[in-house]
């Protein structure tokens, strides 16, 4: 299969400039590998973007492990409150999926006050410190339910009070070439004066959507390989999401973090999916190697923002900061 090449536009201007990034929360790397671009996902290659992760951080030691070994060395591990102080004083976007457990339709709906989703406070006094020119915050759907309102009205307050104009949408991951129905909430926050952020548009439509079969069907008579983690839960059917099955025709269901093994099921194997499998659904390159066991990378799948999806807001990013004339070199 000849690989395809996607967007040739902006290689010239993207050479001579680049964009400094700080990622808070930053997993095992989904969105950040979105922003560097330069990965192949079956077939198609995401070009190079003119980013640079110059600060990243991540309490869950798998996930910095992991990310140390496929983004960026420079990768700080342990509390974020712990490691303000360290961040630079200055860049030109901040990027970061906030914790979402207390908003999630499956967590204790606590919202913003909850001890983990309260962390986008953390987002808010990097945003305060570094003033760059745009920040792009990621969340579940849940984020928009009726039971948060209060929460996201907190949340735009507590941006705007820093003096950014903030916009926020709902993204289906399907419609840009993830085989996955995941629904996310992207908050994008721009300086006044340099013009309005323009969302990404779609690349995929329900008629040609990406879908499992698309995805997996070169792995349906791979054994397993732990190297590669191509290994699968052995867990049995559960009466919750466990007994979920993928549809071949379709995209995958939402990859969760905290299924405790009870993770979809292969649309034609008698098993559940392989963790290779649900990164593959998750849109990570092949090439991307998740330096734990199952449970634990199970999770950083699970908490990721998948990379092609994160490549497209990337673009916006770069058609944003160069259409407004911010250039770094």
């Amino acid at each position: 299969m000849s690989k395809a090449i996607i967007d040739e536009s902006h290689a010239a201007v993207s050479r001579l400039h680049r964009f400094r990034v700080v990622s808070l929360f930053s997993g095992c790397g989904g969105m950040d590998l979105g922003f560097k671009g330069g990965f192949n996902f079956i077939g198609t290659l995401y070009k190079d973007l003119p980013f640079d992760i110059i600060w990243s951080n991540d309490l869950n030691e798998h996930a910095c492990r992991t990310y140390k070994m496929n983004i960026d060395e420079k990768n700080y591990c342990g509390d974020i409150w712990s490691f303000l102080d360290s961040m630079p004083s200055d860049a030109d976007v901040v990027i970061g999926g906030f914790p979402c457990q207390d908003i999630s339709i499956n967590g204790k709906r606590a919202g913003v006050d909850g001890a983990r989703s309260g962390l986008y406070k953390a987002m808010v006094a990097a945003v305060a410190r570094i003033e760059p020119k745009i920040f792009i915050a990621e969340n579940v759907k849940g984020l928009l339910m009726k039971n948060n309102t209060e929460s996201l009205k907190r949340v735009i307050a507590d941006f705007s009070d820093l003096g950014y104009d903030i916009s926020f949408k709902l993204y289906l991951a399907a419609d840009f070439g993830v085989p996955q129905m995941r629904e996310r909430v992207f908050i994008v926050g721009t300086k006044p004066g340099i013009g309005t952020f323009i969302t990404p548009f779609p690349t995929k439509y329900k008629d040609n959507w990406v879908t499992a079969q698309d995805a997996l069907w070169d792995l349906e008579a791979m054994p397993e390989d732990t190297k590669f983690s191509h290994t699968w839960s052995r867990a049995n059917v559960s009466p919750d999401q466990g007994n979920r099955r993928l549809k071949p025709n379709r995209p995958g269901h939402t990859i969760r973090a905290e299924c405790h093994g009870n993770i979809q099921f292969h649309y034609s194997l008698p098993r559940r999916i392989s963790m290779r499998e649900a990164a593959r659904l998750q849109s990570f390159p092949d090439d991307f190697i998740f330096d734990a066991k199952l449970r634990e990378t199970e999770r950083m799948i699970g908490n990721a923002v998948p990379p092609v999806l994160a490549w497209h807001m990337a673009k916006a990013v770069q058609a944003h900061l160069e259409s407004s004339g911010i250039h770094k070199c």
